[in-house]
């Protein structure tokens, strides 16, 4: 069995999978909600791991224009190291400003910066999808998402 690309990035992948899901197993486990705080990650984590092995186990060739397709524009790399900015971003000020708000900025300039122009549709979608998220969370399945500054 030859080691592709593919293949050593299902490894890499399963690996993840595995210690994620050894951490998720970790977390504790609360009583009285009808949805448990561990059960989003187990389903991730089971998710990542199903996916890595059908990627080990998926039939592929290493042809020239898969090689070409593998190098990436300067344009596009630091595009994408401005998404990966942008993420860090979120995640350091998420517990601060609450979720609401960092997910609906982080959705506009996101969106913005991957070249959508339409200001209005885009202010309008990152707000309404934030507010859904937080609500289904919240009141749906009782896992309390950040507030930060936002009074409910």
């Amino acid at each position: 069995m030859r080691l592709t690309v593919n293949r050593g990035i299902s490894i890499v992948l399963i690996g993840i999978a595995v210690v994620y899901l050894v951490m998720a197993f970790q977390l504790p486990e609360y009583a009285f909600v009808p949805v448990d705080s561990d059960l989003v990650p187990k389903l991730l984590g089971a998710s990542l791991l199903v996916l890595g092995v059908c990627f080990f186990f998926a039939k592929d060739t290493d042809t020239e224009e898969q090689k070409q397709k593998r190098t990436i524009p300067k344009t596009e790399l630091w595009m994408l190291l401005a998404v990966m900015g942008l993420i860090l971003v979120f995640i350091t000020f998420l517990e601060v400003i609450g979720f609401v708000i960092m997910t609906a900025l982080f959705i506009f300039v996101c969106s913005r910066l991957l070249g959508y122009q339409k200001w209005l549709v885009n202010a309008l979608t990152s707000i309404v999808f934030s507010i859904g998220v937080y609500w289904l969370f919240n009141y749906g399945l009782a896992i309390r998402l950040p507030a930060g500054i936002l009074p409910f």
